[in-house]
């Protein structure tokens, strides 16, 4: 499944945040690639254990898709 979200990304103090608006969900890293990918993994682990808990449907119909 794929899906397209946003991805805000700023820097607080000597990190990098970077958020999924739609789904709520943060991560950071010490640069911005660093914070893209680790943000990338919070959605992937999410949506992992949504999916074993048979959640994911929901989760996405929250976020609006």
């Amino acid at each position: 499944m794929k899906i397209k979200v946003t991805e805000e990304i700023w820097k607080e103090g000597n990190m990098y945040v970077s958020y999924c608006p739609e789904l709520d969900m943060a991560s950071c890293g010490k640069s911005i690639e660093e914070a893209k990918n680790n943000l990338k993994e919070v959605i992937s682990i999410n949506f992992a254990e949504c999916r074993k808990k048979g959640a994911l449907n929901q989760l996405l119909q929250d976020a609006g898709f």
